[in-house]
């Protein structure tokens, strides 16, 4: 009897080793895990104003969002607000989007007519696929959008134009109107002021 009660005993004390030892094993995965604030913010590669410390909080909840969801082709979805209406963030737009995010969203809706080839809102990259409009078969056009800062300005944005025609079975790259770029420039720049006019 004290025999069978000693093993239930030994079996009990060797279930309750095991959960200890697990659960030594889980806190040390975790530990292994772990990284400074600093460390994932660098990581989700988040811009950060370091003399803020209402910033640091921002982007720290930016670089979790961003390394959570993988980020979102437009920002979204990684929590970014494209259209941050903060007075006092006048020399950066947006947590971890060092581009003006009106000129962002005015050149997504002046070309929202093509298909989209990439779009990098961290880097001011939209690059169209080729498009045509049905009415000349055959000729093809695609459109490169460039926003290098954070204020609205003309020298912030650059437009690229390409366009080919079919000509004997293969596309033939055609001379550019340079116009027809400085045309679109103003387009968006125009849309660009009144969405922030919208916005205030």
């Amino acid at each position: 009897m004290f025999q069978k009660f000693g093993y239930f005993l030994i079996f009990v004390f060797s279930l309750f080793l095991l959960s200890c030892n697990s659960d030594v094993e889980d806190t040390s995965e975790l530990w292994a895990k772990s990284q400074a604030t600093g460390d994932i913010i660098e990581r989700s590669g988040t811009i950060m104003d370091d003399s803020n410390p209402d910033a640091r909080r921002r982007a720290l909840d930016d670089a979790e969002n961003r390394l959570r969801t993988g980020g979102g082709l437009f920002g979204k979805k990684a929590g970014i607000d494209l259209l941050n209406q903060d007075e006092k963030s006048t020399a950066s737009t947006s947590v971890g989007m060092p581009i003006n995010p009106y000129l962002w969203k005015a050149s997504l809706e002046t070309i929202s007519f093509m298909p989209l080839s990439s779009a990098d809102p961290f880097g001011g990259i939209i690059i169209t696929d080729w498009y045509n409009d049905g009415t000349s078969p055959n000729e093809r056009c695609k459109i490169n959008i460039f926003i290098r800062g954070v204020e609205l300005k003309t020298d912030n944005l650059k437009v690229s134009s390409f366009c080919q025609n079919f000509i004997e079975g293969n596309w033939i790259d055609q001379e550019i109107n340079q116009n027809n770029n400085a045309k679109l420039e103003n387009a968006i720049l125009n849309k660009a002021k009144k969405i922030r006019l919208s916005q205030s």
